[in-house]
């Protein structure tokens, strides 16, 4: 039950305590993998594709627009576990200092927030052509509502954020998926966060769930971000994303446009 390695060692007991519940109760667990601020092809992105290769989870590769470049267009055209999706437009900060970050809030016109999301979705999809999957990440999770109202206009099915959502459909014919869990301490160390902290909370996350005091149908999200990972995080989120796929998780894609349009 414990890990030890890359200079750690994790109780998952309590996890595992949890998984063996959903098993017992034959419940299933919506997985799906979210990797932010791809530009390129480097060390760390190679890393996480062979893991997701050898897990047989997509990581579906949040890519900044502005910066994507032609070397990374080869590399994920050659590899079907990864999934580029639209990661903002430039993940530039226009909010003030007193605010969190954010690029699409309304700290500017709307026709111009408007035209930096229109300009995600074409040129990805100029660049992966049907490769790309149209979900709408925020850089730093973050959009106005009326932003959000814009997207299904703009191509996009998903919009995708951070902790459960409240509702399936925000706007008719957009879906909000969101991730759950983030092993990384952005607010100090930008190492790991404590294991035992990341399990408690992994669990609440999946007892709340299980009792219905969330939505499992929305698929269960952990967010990564390749270019920043210490040997700890790889080593966590590796371990933990075996843990949920030998049950109950089942790898979860966006799946194909429905008859009416909307998400299945």
């Amino acid at each position: 039950m414990f890990l030890e390695g890359a200079g750690m060692t994790v109780d998952w007991r309590p996890l595992e305590t949890e998984l063996q519940i959903w098993r017992t109760q034959g419940l299933t667990l919506p997985l799906w993998w979210r990797d932010d601020d791809a530009v390129s092809v480097t060390p760390q992105l190679e890393k996480l594709s062979e893991l997701s290769r050898t897990l047989g989870l997509p990581v579906h590769l949040a890519i900044i627009p502005h910066y994507a470049d032609t070397g990374l267009v080869e590399y994920v055209g050659q590899r079907d576990t990864l999934i580029p999706v639209v990661h903002g437009w430039a993940h530039q900060n226009h909010a003030p200092p007193d605010e969190k970050k954010s690029e699409f809030r309304l700290h500017r016109p709307m026709p111009d927030i408007l035209a930096d999301t229109h300009a995600g979705f074409e040129r990805l999809h100029a660049l992966f052509e049907d490769r790309l999957c149209p979900i709408f990440v925020p850089p730093w999770n973050r959009i106005a509502p009326e932003v959000v109202r814009e997207l299904p206009g703009l191509g996009y099915r998903v919009v995708s954020t951070a902790t459960p959502r409240k509702t399936r459909m925000p706007v008719p014919g957009l879906e909000q998926i969101n991730t759950h869990l983030d092993p990384i301490d952005w607010r100090g160390s930008r190492g790991l966060v404590a294991p035992d902290k990341l399990i408690t909370q992994a669990t609440e996350l999946l007892r709340d769930r299980r009792e219905k005091r969330t939505d499992n149908a929305e698929p269960f999200g952990v967010l990564t971000h390749h270019l920043v990972h210490d040997p700890d995080i790889w080593t966590f989120t590796e371990e933990l994303l075996r843990r949920l796929l030998d049950g109950p998780g089942v790898a979860w894609t966006l799946p194909a446009d429905t008859p009416n349009g909307d998400p299945e």
